[in-house]
């Protein structure tokens, strides 16, 4: 801990105040108050999340040789990731199986896992990047996304420590699982509901969307499982078929539970 403490230290002193003045001028490229109120987080050192925001595109653009990129921070990021989802996983399933695990880890830290996670805290606004590289984000690029996200959890730990990423981390999880959005294609929630309500004597499901918000070009759906008038699952997803798998899951997941 105290390591990686005097790692944060030398990201201030570093030789010069020099680079801190030119992290301090980036602040300007991104609205870190609305990134904390997006977040639930207070931060204290800005420059450790000017550099969680810094994709390397942008570094030509900034004049300043010691300035670095939110590389050394995804690096860090993505350790942090895995200690704390396999943490997860292991309170949320006591009894799953070595290999079970395993795929749900991967699931929740995928590429697109962490897209969603950023998209959840409008991450894609903040970042300071080239304008190709915005473009290219535009076009459905997640790969920087994913990194920045991870970058972000560095920095939180290294502003806070670990407790406040745990409780980040925690509740996006919490969220992905309870929307469906980590499902695998091969994986029918509405087949398995459906066997289930045949062989319990609870019928067939029926589904409702109850709600579209969004742009035509990137609409969520909400969808409501039913057995006759009993309530058993709500879910999301980017189509009507998405949502009511999202709902039917989070039914199993009741009904397991």
């Amino acid at each position: 801990m105290n390591v990686l403490f005097g790692w944060v230290a030398r990201l201030f002193r570093n030789g010069s105040s020099d680079t801190t003045r030119a992290y301090t001028a980036l602040s300007a490229k991104t609205d870190l108050e609305r990134l904390e109120r997006s977040m639930h987080y207070r931060i204290r050192h800005k420059a450790l999340f000017v550099q969680a925001l810094l994709h390397r595109s942008y570094l030509q653009f900034t004049g300043h040789a010691g300035l670095q990129s939110n590389e050394r921070l995804e690096f860090f990021g993505d350790a942090i990731l895995s200690v704390l989802v396999a943490e997860y996983l292991l309170e949320k399933f006591p009894d799953a199986e070595e290999g079970e695990l395993t795929v749900l880890r991967s699931r929740l830290v995928n590429r697109k896992a962490l897209a969603n996670f950023a998209a959840a805290i409008h991450l894609k606004e903040f970042l300071i990047t080239s304008n190709s590289a915005s473009q290219a984000m535009d076009k459905g690029c997640d790969t920087m996304l994913a990194d920045a996200f991870e970058a972000l959890l560095a920095a939180m730990y290294l502003d806070r420590g670990l407790e406040p990423v745990r409780k980040f981390i925690h509740q996006h999880l919490a969220e992905a699982m309870e929307n469906g959005f980590m499902q695998t294609p091969s994986e029918n929630y509405k087949s398995a509901l459906l066997e289930y309500g045949q062989s319990h004597g609870k019928g067939i499901p029926r589904y409702l969307i109850v709600n579209e918000e969004g742009p035509d070009h990137d609409r969520i759906f909400t969808a409501e499982a039913y057995f006759g008038e009993e309530l058993i699952g709500r879910g999301m997803g980017k189509n009507k078929k998405e949502a009511e798998q999202a709902a039917a899951a989070q039914a199993m997941s009741s009904i397991a539970d």
